[in-house]
């Protein structure tokens, strides 16, 4: 009996001693943090065989070890939450996990700040925004065009127009010269985090690594640098990142922290795609629920942002990224299919540390009604009962009005569109702030503006000028200054075209001007020219918007912050037509005639309430009054 027993004895403590050999600390996330930050608490995710057992310590003047979570999934996550004290000096913080007789040691590193002005900008409606996909602009360093030492090293292949083609970060940095011609103030890249998948991940929206750059498109040091190359021109950088959901090969989804990691974790549903059920006061349960937490696709799992552990570690990638390369704004995807509170406690989180940080998010919904419930403001809470804190939204209704009813297209009767674009601005009424509505035509989800290759590009001119004059904060698509066209037929890699000349063996090269059609050149500097005058404009940046009824086909509208004054002049015939000036009496000088430069004619000239102008077809003129 006693032999048996010592046996038996002897086999638990080499159980127990090969267990705790085995465990390991692989990684821990974030790879460092800061001191001096607002909120003292910091979590860390610890990743490594076995680790959710393991015993910590730590040591550092400073530093507490408040709690040590351990989860209900995988045995290999870990979750601590240290106190890091405004007394805390930079340095290294050493971590001690042991089990058994193992001991494991880890430094983790605590940096001093950024100097805060010179970071976290934000954007505004004074800004131009440029939507600019990596994978399609530039190839700056073909020798990153495949990443071996990933799970699924898939390689760039041109020839098909929905797999990665090898642009990348450098090919951004090497124009950098040619966005700042253009006038635009803000990039925003589609999402350039890791996309480890099997394919089809080109543009960066099924995330494997919340802290790292994609390899292919470059390393953080490099989106670091371009940043910084960035702002030396005064240009500020949007990050897009995805909260809603991650890509399959994470390691979230190979082996879940928590029970309740992903939505619907024990099976896939998708989604509904439907975002009226959370505005719909007459939605069901099931319908809201499948809203939100169906998956997008079976390789997009669904996260669980009510899960508090997971949401802490996504409110800390965002201060990461802010805090580690300096961007000015974030772009967040698929925001309201996410939990709502949750998004909410990541915008104070994010504004508690960077007051002018500017957050967008995507609310692709129909119409002014849909969209303004999910801007921060005085509104009624939705139908779940919760107010958005949401700083600005996207004009999807912009977007699906110009495909319907084609207010720029050229046509006989194409004038009658301008009305859609007049009754479009007349429900800016439901937005707490229109100023911080984002206004576009297309971008890399939507057809593009330019459906097919057009003979004329006079209505494409005034829907440039339309877009950057209009209240609200403009954002054009890369391309879209050299009439870059294309329909979502056989996907969306159609959309999402290469930039001519960024690209080895290219024909044509926008960036130098070799072999451009001339119309496309004409296009990209009446473009370049308005989005430079705006850089200065007071008017267009914050002022009030006034305007007229289209009448036989013309759209006047004027913009005015205080001496300020930009009128607008849109005629939307294909023909010329004259028109008397005193229906536009109230914006023009009373008496006499005013003096106006035309920002797109390159001229002066004067308007008197009781002369008459003349317009040619599908003529534009954005007139900057001239001070007396």
């Amino acid at each position: 009996m006693d032999k048996v027993i010592k046996t038996t004895i002897s086999a638990a403590m080499l159980l127990f001693s090969l267990g705790s050999a085995a465990f390991t600390v692989d990684r821990i996330d974030p790879p460092h943090w800061w001191t001096g930050m607002k909120d003292s608490s910091l979590q860390l995710q610890v990743h490594g065989k076995d680790i959710r057992e393991a015993d910590v310590a730590l040591s550092a003047s400073g530093v507490r070890l408040d709690s040590v979570v351990r989860l209900d999934g995988s045995p290999d996550w870990l979750y601590l939450y240290l106190d890091v004290s405004p007394e805390a000096n930079p340095g290294d913080v050493e971590l001690k996990f042991k089990s058994g007789k193992k001991t494991i040691k880890k430094g983790y590193e605590l940096k001093k700040r950024r100097p805060s002005k010179d970071m976290a900008k934000g954007f505004s409606s004074a800004d131009l925004l440029y939507l600019l996909m990596p994978d399609r602009f530039s190839d700056g360093d073909p020798s990153n065009n495949i990443s071996r030492s990933f799970v699924h090293p898939e390689g760039a292949d041109r020839s098909d127009p929905n797999k990665r083609h090898g642009g990348d970060l450098q090919g951004v940095m090497n124009h950098v010269g040619y966005l700042d011609s253009l006038g635009i103030t803000a990039v925003w890249f589609t999402p350039v985090l890791e996309n480890d998948m099997p394919g089809g991940s080109y543009h960066g929206y099924a995330t494997t690594d919340y802290y790292r750059i994609d390899p292919r498109l470059g390393s953080n040091a490099v989106y670091s640098e371009l940043v910084d190359t960035l702002h030396s021109r005064g240009i500020k950088t949007v990050m897009d990142m995805i909260f809603n959901h991650c890509g399959s090969s994470h390691p979230w989804h190979v082996s879940p922290p928590a029970s309740d990691w992903f939505n619907f974790q024990d099976g896939f549903r998708q989604t509904n795609y439907r975002l009226s059920t959370l505005t719909d006061p007459y939605s069901s349960d099931i319908d809201r629920k499948l809203t939100t937490d169906g998956w997008f696709v079976r390789e997009m799992p669904d996260l669980n942002q009510r899960n508090p552990h997971l949401a802490r570690y996504l409110v800390q990638n965002s201060i990461w990224w802010i805090e580690e390369a300096g961007i000015d704004g974030i772009r967040m995807d698929t925001y309201p299919y996410a939990d709502h509170e949750a998004m909410n406690r990541w915008i104070r989180a994010v504004r508690q540390e960077y007051p002018s940080f500017t957050i967008v998010g995507e609310c692709w919904l129909p119409d002014a009604g849909a969209e303004s419930v999910w801007q921060r403001g005085d509104v009624k809470p939705n139908p779940l009962g919760i107010k958005s804190e949401l700083p600005v939204v996207m004009d999807f209704g912009m977007v699906i009005k110009n495909r319907d009813m084609k207010p720029f297209r050229e046509r006989t009767d194409a004038w009658n569109g301008l009305n859609t674009l007049y009754d479009h601005l007349a429900l800016d009424f439901l937005y707490p702030d229109p100023l911080n509505v984002l206004r576009f035509l297309d971008n890399h989800d939507t057809e593009r503006f330019v459906v097919n290759p057009i003979d004329s590009i006079s209505a494409w001119k005034q829907a440039m000028a339309f877009l950057l004059t209009a209240p609200g904060i403009p954002q054009i698509y890369y391309g879209t200054e050299i009439l870059m066209s294309g329909t979502r037929e056989g996907g969306d890699g159609n959309v999402r075209k290469d930039m001519p000349g960024g690209f080895s063996g290219d024909v044509s090269d926008i960036f130098s001007g070799r072999n451009i059609d001339p119309s496309v050149l004409e296009a990209r500097d009446f473009l370049s020219r308005i989005a430079r005058w705006r850089r200065g404009s007071e008017a267009v940046a914050v002022g009030k918007m006034k305007h007229f009824l289209p009448d036989n086909g013309i759209y006047v509208y004027e913009r005015r912050s205080g001496n300020d004054q930009v009128i607008v002049i849109l005629n939307g015939r294909d023909e010329p037509v004259e028109a008397g000036l005193d229906r536009y009496s109230e914006i023009l000088p009373a008496g006499k005639a005013g003096r106006f430069h035309d920002v797109v004619g390159r001229g002066d000239i004067s308007l008197d309430p009781s002369g008459r102008i003349f317009l040619a077809p599908r003529q534009t003129m954005i007139l900057q009054r001239i001070s007396e």
